[in-house]
């Protein structure tokens, strides 16, 4: 069974990237976070569930802590043949990114990634690439936060500094966990990511899709 990280959530690829697609801009200062302060998806492929993707969310403003839970297991009957678990927290202070901590079990290969706030500005280190000072509008690749569009992706697998693509495709109508369907602005993303990606009309994440590295389709479901 072959998934990985890579094929999951922010493929390798060429370097592309279209900048500033997003009208509209959230207030200095202020982060737009889901009502309730927690996102949940339950992962699916061929038609069952293989895990779960979870956020929460902990302060209000431009002072955030996120917290997020990844947890997909792939097996044939009582066999197991992959597991991945990921944990990342992002601190924001002031609407601005100052830390970011990841710890990655890819099916028994271990990442790590941190980054930190300085006088130079956002200092990322990871496992797959030496330490560099990210980009001003660079953004962890967690996928909650609709801004990420429009620069480019920390990978919080790695570390690696990822410049996707982005198509917008328009309006939209994915399916949720309860089986019915909600409207939802599509984006494409190939180049360093390939996947599919949904955010609903106050800019929440509503959903994800994309290929794994079997070809078999891996869709997020929005509990």
């Amino acid at each position: 069974m072959n998934i990985s990280r890579r094929n999951l959530l922010i493929a390798g690829g060429a370097f592309l990237y279209t900048p500033r697609l997003l009208a509209e801009p959230e207030k200095a200062g202020q982060l737009s976070t889901p009502p309730g302060k927690s996102l949940g998806f339950a992962v699916m492929r061929k038609g069952d569930k293989i895990g779960e993707h979870l956020l929460t969310f902990d302060g209000q403003g431009g002072n955030l802590k996120v917290e997020v839970n990844v947890e997909l297991k792939v097996g044939l009957g009582p066999i197991v043949l992959f597991r991945y678990k990921h944990h990342a927290t992002e601190v924001w202070q002031n609407g601005q990114l100052a830390a970011l901590d990841t710890e990655t079990n890819d099916d028994g290969t271990h990442h790590k990634a941190t980054g930190r706030y300085s006088p130079e500005g956002f200092k990322v280190e990871g496992t797959k690439t030496k330490p560099y000072i990210a980009p001003p509008d660079a953004l962890p690749a967690t996928h909650w936060n609709r801004k990420q569009l429009d620069g480019p992706w920390i990978n919080t697998q790695d570390g690696r500094l990822l410049r996707p693509t982005i198509t917008p495709m328009g309006k939209a109508m994915i399916p949720v966990a309860s089986g019915s369907e909600i409207p939802a602005e599509h984006f494409s993303l190939t180049g360093d990511a390939i996947l599919e990606t949904y955010y609903d009309d106050v800019r929440n994440w509503v959903g994800l899709n994309f290929k794994a590295g079997d070809g078999s389709e891996i869709l997020y479901e929005r509990v």
